[in-house]
């Protein structure tokens, strides 16, 4: 599934993940793979007002409110995905913001088509200014999960360049590698190609797709965004600027807006 949580709004992400897992089950999907921290958001751009040694206040009530848009598993989240599953008698890979006391983590949830929480694993590793808001997972949670469709693995982004998390595993005879991401670099495609061959698995990769629209008015990404686009094309001051169509695409960038 390429597409874009509503960032923020954790009700709201939980319908469109419904509305998109409905239309891939009657489309006759056995398997709907979400990206990284579709429910709960990837908050790209931010900075949470983070320097070497001190944090801003507007920094701390963006994680406040990251923090509070996270999900418990299990929880109501994680309930509704499941009968969404079963609605759709489809297997789902979803990444989330997990919530455990004051520490978030990027996490992977699979469920089967009865509802069943197959599979819950989070990010080893988290990549670079991730690492200011997510704690690191284990190595407990990699495990494979046996369906009827394979056995279902994931690793979640840049986990997929840990060749040693790559081979655990296909040790454990993973068939059906699903890869959640935000990798939208030219590499990602043939990365996951290499595993593919590498692995003798079948590879479903799923990258958010976020538009502007669905970030709020006030993320400070967009608005930091603007203010170096407008620093680095100085002719723009004084004209009225567009609000951009979707977050840091390559198009956006070529075309100066």
């Amino acid at each position: 599934m390429q597409a874009g949580s509503i960032l923020f709004d954790t009700a709201r992400t939980l319908d469109k993940l419904g509305d998109l897992a409905s239309d891939a089950s009657a489309r006759g999907a056995d398997l709907a793979v979400f990206f990284e921290a579709f429910v709960g958001g990837y908050p790209k751009g931010l900075d949470f007002g983070a320097t070497v040694g001190s944090r801003t206040p507007a920094g701390r009530d963006d994680f406040l409110r990251y923090h509070a848009n996270a999900i418990d598993v299990p929880g109501p989240a994680t309930e509704a995905i499941a009968a969404v599953a079963r609605a759709g008698h489809l297997h789902i890979v979803v990444g989330v913001i997990e919530r455990a006391g004051g520490t978030l983590y990027c996490s992977a949830l699979t469920f089967g088509p009865d509802g069943a929480l197959l599979a819950r694993r989070g990010k080893l590793m988290p990549t670079a200014s991730e690492r200011l808001v997510w704690g690191f997972g284990d190595g407990s949670t990699l495990d494979v999960a046996s369906t009827p469709l394979g056995r279902i693995g994931t690793a979640i982004c840049w986990e997929n360049y840990m060749p040693l998390l790559r081979t655990t595993l296909y040790a454990k005879g993973v068939e059906i590698y699903c890869a959640p991401t935000v990798d939208d670099r030219v590499t990602w495609l043939p990365t996951m190609q290499t595993i593919a061959f590498e692995g003798r698995c079948f590879v479903v990769s799923a990258s958010q797709y976020l538009v502007r629209k669905d970030c709020p008015a006030d993320y400070g990404a967009v608005l930091q965004g603007l203010t170096r686009r407008r620093a680095v094309h100085p002719q723009s001051r004084g004209r009225a600027h567009r609000s951009p169509r979707s977050v840091g695409t390559r198009s956006d960038l070529a075309r100066g807006e």
